[in-house]
């Protein structure tokens, strides 16, 4: 029997029912709209349909991460309980929720010495958050042990591609990524930036693309160059998105023509409440095990 938790964070961008169905428990982030505080519950009290609708009428939409105080009770919690915990976070080159989460253990650990609390920072965001804690999970669910759990997790981490693009840059405006200027100029031109999750965790532009159908066009290629495999790739294949479910399926259906050995079809996400106050709605992202 596997005496330990594996957890994570809200911000990994799948259901509840995903978590629930692995065994994985999660810490949830907050999130404000116009400064009113809410918890980021996978849409149960504002939907994310109802989210991006605000955000696109104007709302202003920013984040809070998990702090230490939270962390410290919820491992706690577990700990009390007689288990260990191996918690995944959100990627530190996005958000601080590693180091609070390091701090929260170290607070514990004096006082359960005999417990271990073991943290990895995924490196990653969103869906591609999502599938890599869910690989993770089904290695335990095999039975493994903590120690194997967390070294496995460690192995497979760099592997996990993430791209994104989106096609609507007044979130960057918003969030201070781009100027008011280049803004205004990006989506005259409709330029949709191909952004990747780098070897540091951090978010970066690695090409500038004009028009939607090419931008499609290009995240699919990223694939078919970096997937295990190739073409043969036989793994799971996510894609997440920001009230733009038709770019989604466009993505979907061509890496299905190009990948005829997939792992089941290609499963489609929202982005969540977290991710998704700093894309705003256009975002398309795709996720899968790279070379």
């Amino acid at each position: 029997m596997n005496e330990f938790i594996l957890s994570c964070c809200t911000t990994t961008d799948v259901t509840k029912e995903f978590l629930s169905n692995r065994n994985i428990g999660y810490v949830p982030f907050h999130y404000f709209l116009n400064d009113v505080e809410y918890i980021d519950d996978f849409g149960k009290t504002i939907s994310i349909q109802d989210f991006y609708k605000r955000m696109a009428d104007g709302e202003i939409a920013r984040t809070s991460q998990v702090n230490v105080q939270e962390f410290y009770n919820y491992f706690k919690a577990i700990l009390k309980e007689g288990k260990d915990v191996l918690h995944i976070t959100l990627s530190s080159g996005l958000s601080g929720t590693y180091n609070s989460a390091c701090v929260a253990r170290d607070m514990l650990l004096d006082k359960y010495p005999d417990r271990k609390i073991l943290i990895i920072d995924s490196l990653g965001a969103s869906s591609g958050y999502g599938l890599y804690v869910g690989m993770v999970a089904d290695k335990k669910n095999q039975g493994a042990s903590l120690e194997e759990v967390y070294e496995y997790a460690n192995e497979i981490k760099s592997h996990i591609r993430h791209w994104f693009f989106t096609t609507d840059l007044k979130y960057f405006v918003r969030g201070g990524r781009i100027s008011k200027t280049a803004g205004f100029v990006g989506n005259l031109i409709r330029l949709c930036p191909l952004l990747a999750v780098d070897e540091n965790g951090k978010l970066v532009v690695r090409e500038k693309i004009i028009s939607k159908k090419k931008v499609i066009k290009a995240i699919v290629d990223k694939m078919i160059l970096e997937a295990e495999n190739g073409i043969d790739y036989n793994k799971d294949c996510y894609i997440s998105h920001s009230a733009c479910i038709e770019d989604a399926e466009a993505v979907k259906n061509l890496i299905e023509v190009n990948f005829p050995n997939l792992k089941g079809k290609v499963k489609i996400f929202d982005i969540g409440t977290t991710i998704g106050a700093h894309t705003g709605p256009g975002t398309v992202a795709l996720f899968y095990y790279g070379k």
